[in-house]
């Protein structure tokens, strides 16, 4: 009686995490580039009270008797799959079509990265995330620029008064990970590289697997409302 409560206690907890999974995935299902989580469980140690295959009076056991102890949260990873895509037509709005992140330079030195592509201008022209962190390598746009053109490729272009031809004024370069699944999440739509995720190889966009720019679009979540409903339903229940 006394264990099976304490088995019991523990896939209650267990599921109170799932539950606060779900519940972070419902709050971003508005949130630009946002990759949901989840949960993944493993059962705890077993008392073995008779071994499978020992000797029986009839011969051998062909089972066993096994009792498990619970479960325990085994992981909380990230599941990068594309999100659709929502149609702004801002100009600095940009979304990553396949596989790739964009590489923010931070204060301290540090760079991180991000799949939203809410982009704007700061005060000195140069093309900067909403906390106001610039790209990296960072793009400025003259100040006389009369419209900005972001290429698939990345190739950044401005029209300026006077010119027939618009000029590059940088590229937008991508991240790629073996392993974005290892990514630490830092929140404000940033991760980080770890071991577990390997270095980031940075390159081109649309070269070497790495997907494509497209300008006036932003990446939504690729949270699913009914299917975190019904899980949460699920989790409750359990």
């Amino acid at each position: 009686m006394i264990r099976s409560l304490f088995t019991a206690a523990t896939g209650m907890i267990a599921q109170q995490l799932n539950l606060d999974v779900i519940a972070n995935n419902l709050a971003n299902v508005n949130t630009a580039g946002y990759k949901k989580s989840r949960a993944d469980f493993q059962d705890l140690m077993y008392q073995v009270v008779q071994e499978p295959g020992s000797s029986q009076q009839a011969g051998t056991s062909p089972q066993g008797i096994q009792i498990g102890l619970g479960v325990r949260p085994a992981s909380v990873g990230k599941l990068h799959s594309q999100g659709d895509f929502e149609s702004t037509q801002n100009p600095l709005d940009v979304a990553i079509e396949g596989d790739g992140f964009l590489p923010i330079s931070l204060p301290t030195g540090e760079t991180v990265y991000t799949r939203s592509g809410a982009l704007k201008l700061n005060e000195v022209g140069s093309i900067v995330t909403s906390d106001g962190y610039e790209l990296s390598p960072a793009i400025t746009v003259p100040p006389d620029a009369l419209s900005i053109n972001i290429a698939p490729d990345g190739i950044v272009t401005v029209r300026q008064p006077g010119q027939a031809v618009a000029a590059q004024v940088g590229q937008l370069q991508l991240a790629r990970f073996q392993n974005p699944g290892g990514l630490r999440s830092r929140g404000r739509n940033q991760f980080e590289e770890t071991e577990s995720s390997g270095p980031a190889t940075l390159t081109n966009a649309g070269e070497s697997g790495v997907g494509t720019i497209a300008q006036g679009f932003l990446e939504s979540s690729n949270v699913s409302v009914v299917e975190e409903i019904v899980q949460m339903v699920t989790g409750q229940r359990a």
